[in-house]
This record gives structure tokens, C-alpha cells and sequence, in this order.
């Protein structure tokens, strides 16, 4: 009798990984782990994040709907509790889906007091999920009681444990970020949550619904030992930029508003220096530390993945390991995740499923086709046999786990990126427009990527030939044909993927006529 069949869910999120590291990609970052998940499992090499920052991008991820249709474009700003979202979809099969970590959803103000404490945090927790414990930007009570029952004396910022030592050895000379935090490998934020879902694991015997979100590798970016001495910063490549920001900046009038605000000391969470016009050695040894803390949370994934196989529980549970989004790590000078390029939204994904079914994909590596963050909610949906609801705007993924291709998919990805700044009204101001006019919408294919601005000039890439995106091509009058073909295709994608909410229903004399049918 063959008893490999899904009856665990295991989703595990990162933060800020960028979708070439891992080792299994041919990159020099050491990922074992997800290595040896990826040779039992589907690895999706074209796979990106529909929005960002952390917030909206996990909102894709959990409600499989565009930033369009969801409207959470910031942190901070509200999603409607109207929305379903993967955790209320699970708890229909009878699962209490746990999250350990954070999903930074801002709850929906509508009918709370002005004084509800859940208006003073976006570190909100997505309706459906149960609580095991929360580690985000702005909370983690239980990791840092833990490191005061070690022994560890926490800062007057309690968040300020996660920067590197002062007069570290060696850091002068090497580079800031090549100093450690004071607590060890064991006692992290990355080693606390893997702790809680390894624990968990042994413990419940009735199927389950765990939602592991590891912080790392967002910045700070200082590793704990011996993590932050992994990556020589000789060996590292620096990034890929223009000779100078003044030319960088003449890329687009966004671009130059960007790296402005880049320079500002303390742009870059935990880093209160200028980020952007680091000497080269700094920036390497940046880079090195990012890769720490990827390795780390490899090592601790792998401690999850072996508690899986040790309890029995491997060959019954859906193992999915994905980003909320990626990070510019310097590339066109930027750190963090903004904008229009790659670095920010090409992201990892890689999926274990148990079934027999999926035996013929082991090892598989889908680089033919693209795949979005909305498509992983559907996809858990399918496996669980039940009905996907029409407010996804994702599509599953099973056929690739199965082996087999999609009759029909998409040719492109698309992502939107909200820049408004309703705190301060920087970019309002900047650019004279309104809150709603700051926004960019891209789509891109094999061939070309197309940026559009609401109310500032377009971008247009030839990838074949501009890989790293350099050259914006959109006044370039032998490309109009192609802008025009792109803004079609812009066009059509919106007009498909428009928020149905009860557009696939109508009243009739004989009663209510509901139509299900796909998008592609």
C-alpha cells in the first residue's frame, strides 16, 4: 500500500532571496538543503513576486490576486476583509493552518475604535491563520524572552540585537557588515522559528497547515557565526551598474528619484550610512553577509525537512519554499526591493509533492515557462481537491508537478509596484502627481520588458541583448511598433484579470446563472 499521499502542508517563506541563490541554480551560495529538496521536488526557474514590499507582495501569496485586485499596495495599507485567502480556504478541509513568523497584513480599519492597537502596527497576521509565534520587523516577544532566558541583554531597541557588534574584529578592515550579532547560530531569529516549526512537527499527529516565515536573509544584513565568515568578499562579484549614479540616474526620472532617496544614511534598514556610495570592499562584504544568512537559513530548513523525515511525515506532506520577494543587493546601485527590475522581483520557488503521481517530475526544472506568486494558492487548493475560488487570479501549478505541461499558459510575467508616499508625499511632490498616478505596471516575456507609468514616461528593455537593463529603448523610434505591441498586451492582461467579484454571475427569470471558467 502506498501511503504517499498529501496530508500535511508545509509552506515556508523568506524574505528578500533572490532567485539565482542556490547552489542547485549555479550560483556560489552554499544551499544544500534546498538543493536536495529541489532533486526530490520541481524547481520553477522563471518565477516572480506580483508586487512589493513585504506586505502586498505576501498578500499575492496568500490571496493569489494581482495588487490590482487586492489593493494592499503598501505597508501599512489596509486589505479588505472581504477577500478569502489561502488559510480560509484551508480550514474548509477542517486544517488550522499555524503560522510561525509573519504575513505583515495591516487589518481592515473599517468598524474599529481609533485607539485598537491593530491600527498602530502593519504587522497584522492574515485572517485564518492560527498564531504560534510572531517574528516580524516590529514584533517578536517570544525570540527575544528566549534570548533573555539565554542570558542575552537586549538593547534599549530591542531590534538593534540583530546589528553586528561594535569593534568587531576584523570588520575595520573587511567590511562593516563582516561583524556578528552578539547571540549564536542556535539563538537567531532564523534558528527560533525553525525550532518552533520542528517542534510542532514532532508533536501533531492529525494532518496539519504550517506557514514557516523566515526573516532572512532582509537586512540587517550581519550573519551570526560562523555564518558571517562563509563568503570571502574576494570571491565576490560586485554588482552590476553603470559606471557612475549620474548615469544611472539618466536611465529614468523614477530611477533618479530612487537613488536619491537611496543615499539618505539609514535608507537601508539596520545600515544608518549611506548604502548607495560604498567603497567597493563594503559592498562586497555586504553581499558576502547576504549570503550568510541564506546558507543559515538552508541549514535550519534542513533541520526541518530532516524532523519531517524522522517523524514519518516526509512522504505525506506538500513541502513549498518560496520569497516573498527579492532584493537589488546593489545592482543599478539600489539596495532593497523596489521598482521595475529583476533583481527585485525574480524569486525562488521549489515544491515537494509526495503523491505518486508526481514521481515522473523528481529532479524536474521548469525554465520554459513562468510562474507567479498567485499561482500558489491555487496550486494547494487543486491538491487538496477542492474548489479554487474566482477571486484567484493565479493558476495551478499541479500539471508541472505531475509532469506533464499546461494545454494552455501565460507567455509573460506581470508585477506592479505602488510608490506613493502617503506619510511624507516625497514622490508626490517630486514628480507632481497625485498618490494614485504613482504607479508602475510591468510586463515581460523572453524578448522584452515593458514598463508602464501612469503619469511618467515608459520603459522598454530588449532582454536578448540587455539582459542586465541597461539601455530604456522606449524613444527609440525603432522600437514604437514594440511599445505598442507591449501596451496591447498591458492592456488585454488588466481587462482579463479585472477583480470579478460577482461579474461571473447573473440574475435571470429562472433564477441565478453562476459561470466558472478560466482566465487562460
Amino acid at each position: 500500500m502506498d501511503d504517499r499521499k498529501i496530508r500535511n502542508i508545509l509552506l515556508i517563506s523568506v524574505d528578500q532571496w533572490r532567485a539565482e541563490c542556490l547552489s542547485s541554480a549555479g550560483h556560489m551560495v552554499q544551499t544544500p538543503n534546498l538543493d536536495l529538496l529541489a532533486s526530490d521536488g520541481v524547481a520553477f526557474r522563471k518565477h516572480y513576486t506580483q508586487c512589493v514590499p513585504c506586505g502586498p507582495s505576501r498578500t499575492s501569496l496568500l490571496t493569489s490576486m494581482y495588487a490590482m485586485n487586492h489593493r494592499h499596495v503598501s505597508n501599512g495599507t489596509p486589505l479588505d476583509n472581504t477577500f478569502t485567502n489561502i488559510a480560509l480556504e484551508a480550514r474548509k478541509k477542517g486544517y488550522e493552518p499555524t503560522l510561525y513568523g509573519y504575513t505583515d497584513t495591516p487589518i481592515d480599519p473599517r468598524g474599529l475604535d481609533a485607539n485598537d492597537p491593530n491600527l498602530k502596527t502593519y504587522c497584522g497576521v492574515m485572517p485564518g491563520f492560527c498564531v504560534g509565534s510572531l517574528v516580524s520587523e516590529e514584533m517578536a516577544v517570544d525570540w527575544f524572552g528566549e534570548l533573555e532566558e539565554k542570558g542575552y541583554q537586549l538593547p534599549e531597541n530591542q531590534f538593534d540585537i540583530t546589528l553586528g557588534q561594535k569593534d568587531y574584529p576584523g570588520a575595520k578592515e573587511r567590511g562593516q557588515s563582516y561583524a556578528a550579532p552578539r547571540y549564536d547560530k542556535d539563538s537567531s531569529d532564523t534558528a527560533f522559528i525553525a525550532s518552533k516549526l520542528v517542534n510542532y512537527i514532532k508533536v501533531h499527529r492529525e494532518p496539519w497547515f504550517l506557514h514557516g516565515v523566515f526573516l532572512r536573509p532582509h537586512p540587517p544584513l550581519f550573519a551570526p557565526e560562523p555564518y558571517n565568515r562563509m563568503y570571502d568578499p574576494n570571491d565576490i562579484d560586485m554588482p552590476h551598474r553603470s559606471e557612475s549614479v549620474d548615469i544611472e540616474k539618466g536611465q529614468h526620472p523614477y530611477l533618479n528619484y530612487a537613488l536619491d532617496k537611496m543615499a539618505t544614511n539609514g535608507a537601508y534598514m539596520g545600515h544608518d550610512y549611506n548604502v548607495r556610495d560604498l567603497p567597493d570592499h563594503e559592498v562586497k562584504q555586504m553581499r558576502a553577509a547576504y549570503y550568510g544568512l541564506i546558507s543559515e537559513v538552508d541549514d535550519q530548513i534542513g533541520n526541518v525537512i530532516q524532523t519531517l523525515k524522522d517523524t514519518g511525515q516526509y512522504d505525506q506532506t506538500l513541502i513549498i519554499f518560496t520569497s516573498d520577494h527579492a532584493e537589488q543587493l546593489g545592482d543599478h546601485w539600489l539596495w532593497g526591493k523596489l521598482g521595475y527590475f529583476d533583481e527585485s522581483c525574480h524569486i525562488p520557488l521549489i515544491i515537494r509533492d509526495p503523491r505518486t503521481e508526481a514521481d515522473d517530475s523528481r529532479g524536474r526544472v521548469v525554465d520554459s515557462h513562468f510562474s507567479e506568486a498567485i499561482d500558489i494558492m491555487p496550486t494547494v487548493l487543486d491538491l487538496m481537491e477542492t474548489k479554487i475560488p474566482m477571486q484567484c487570479d493565479g493558476h495551478s501549478l499541479r500539471p508541472f508537478l505531475e509532469g506533464t505541461n499546461p494545454d494552455k499558459w501565460r507567455s509573460e510575467v506581470h508585477w506592479e509596484f505602488d510608490f506613493r508616499d502617503l506619510e511624507y508625499f516625497s514622490a508626490e511632490q517630486r514628480f507632481d502627481l497625485t498618490s494614485d498616478q504613482c504607479v508602475m505596471t510591468i510586463i515581460r516575456d523572453d524578448n522584452f520588458k515593458y514598463v508602464h507609468f501612469t503619469s511618467l514616461p515608459p520603459l522598454l528593455f530588449d532582454l536578448r541583448s540587455d539582459p542586465e537593463e541597461e539601455m530604456n529603448l522606449a524613444d527609440d523610434k525603432a522600437y514604437l511598433e514594440t511599445i505598442l505591441l507591449y501596451t496591447q498586451k498591458m492592456l488585454s492582461w488588466r481587462q482579463n484579470y479585472a477583480a470579478r467579484r460577482m461579474s461571473h454571475m447573473k440574475i435571470t427569470t429562472t433564477g441565478l446563472v453562476e459561470r466558472e471558467f478560466s482566465r487562460i
